[in-house]
């Protein structure tokens, strides 16, 4: 090999003066790479080498050129002059690119993973709620269509459904919720006529439909009827999941009702709709938005008595011991953000999926704050967002599911 010629060959259209490292080409030949080494400077091999005449040239010392070594960047004067600290493991070098962070990164989150709630009403046209700029109260028949099509342009395909429902169709036990004419069957039968793989989600609770604005039926003395309210919310899942319901979601934390609803679906031949109870729902202070948005605060008192404490932890796995021995299917933490210790204690201690609910309160303070200019709207939707799934929520329901899908699809609108 040593013997043969070798032909330098050049690169047609090729301007080598633009490419760092490389030399305008010579035809030459030579036949001892050793001896035209000596005679000549060491210069660049040229594309259009073989393999073996490119590692023969480096093996004679012919090292082809590439950029010098980077010099070390300067610290700023004063900067103090100290020896390295003594350390094996510095966690600061997974971290030092945005490649490396982006390698490392053991959290993600997808337009899969939102719930989009959208609140309806009989009206055609799309009210805005001015305690949750950006939301609307929207028409079944044409503003909630258009707005499910949104969502599935950017992966959204998972939504559910809160009615304000008029207030002469309230009654203090609220019937209308199992009206199978009533607004939310016909939504979703319109929803499922168009969109026969849209998941839709559903509220089961009372407080929409009834006049006290209670999640159950209230007795003459102020107390909620628990197993008088589970039987009505029985038939409201059956209701809906005649209409084509994928995913019933109790919310009133009524005892026992993801049991009795389990059977009531099964009885009804409905053994595929699913259950996602809301099992550690909290009696917060974050949920005042949404209420306007029904117009569904109670009459009178509060909701204490059947939502948790806030200041419980433990109790949180009491509601989800029950929940997953009556048959629920997805366990959901009310509210999202301000909990995030109770979505990892369910996350730690059951195989179930994990939902977290981004509530009214939460997504109004981030609209707020930016329309202020106190904070980066988008970042700190997208951070919420992420501290939920890094808790451990696999699905999360979000008023931002439209936006944050947009900005991860690289939209901006």
């Amino acid at each position: 090999m040593a013997n043969a010629p070798i032909t330098v060959r050049t690169v047609k259209g090729l301007d080598c003066q633009n490419y760092v490292g490389l030399r305008a080409p010579t035809n030459f030949k030579f036949n001892n790479v050793r001896t035209a080494m000596k005679s000549q400077p060491p210069r660049l091999l040229v594309m259009g080498l073989s393999d073996a005449e490119c590692e023969a040239a480096v093996v004679a010392g012919n090292v082809p050129e590439a950029p010098p070594v980077p010099p070390k960047p300067a610290p700023p004067a004063g900067t103090p002059v100290v020896p390295s600290l003594p350390l094996n493991r510095r966690p600061r070098r997974n971290r030092r690119s945005p490649a490396l962070r982006a390698s490392f990164q053991e959290t993600n989150i997808s337009p899969a993973n939102f719930v989009y709630p959208l609140f309806i009403h009989e009206g055609e046209e799309d009210t805005p709620i001015g305690a949750m700029p950006g939301c609307y109260r929207l028409g079944w028949r044409h503003g909630l269509v258009e707005e499910v099509a949104k969502a599935r342009d950017v992966g959204v395909n998972s939504i559910v459904l809160f009615p304000k429902i008029p207030d002469a169709l309230k009654t203090p036990t609220g019937d209308e919720a199992y009206n199978e004419n009533g607004l939310v069957p016909r939504a979703i039968r319109l929803l499922k006529d168009k969109y026969p793989d849209l998941v839709i989600y559903t509220d089961v609770a009372l407080d929409p439909y009834s006049s006290d604005g209670h999640d159950g039926i209230v007795r003459e003395d102020g107390v909620i009827m628990n197993d008088e309210t589970v039987h009505q919310l029985c038939k409201q899942a059956v209701a809906q999941a005649r209409a084509g319901a994928d995913v019933v979601s109790p919310s009133d934390m009524m005892d026992g009702r993801v049991g009795a609803m389990r059977e009531a679906l099964d009885a009804e031949g409905y053994e595929h709709v699913s259950i996602m109870s809301y099992t550690a729902k909290y009696a917060s202070s974050f949920y005042g938005p949404f209420r306007e948005a029904l117009d569904s605060n109670p009459r009178f008192g509060d909701k204490k008595t059947y939502q948790m404490n806030p200041a419980n932890y433990r109790e949180a796995l009491t509601e989800m011991r029950e929940d997953e021995s009556e048959g629920a299917d997805i366990l959901l933490v009310k509210p999202g953000l301000p909990y995030l210790d109770i979505i990892r204690l369910l996350r730690d201690h059951s195989p179930l999926p994990v939902a977290a609910y981004q509530v009214s309160g939460e997504y109004s303070m981030i609209k707020a704050g930016a329309a202020l200019k106190m904070i980066d709207e988008e970042r700190v939707m997208m951070e919420s967002l992420l501290c939920l799934r890094r808790a451990g929520a696999d699905i999360i329901l979000t008023y931002f599911a439209l936006q944050a899908a947009r900005c991860l699809c690289g939209e901006k609108r």
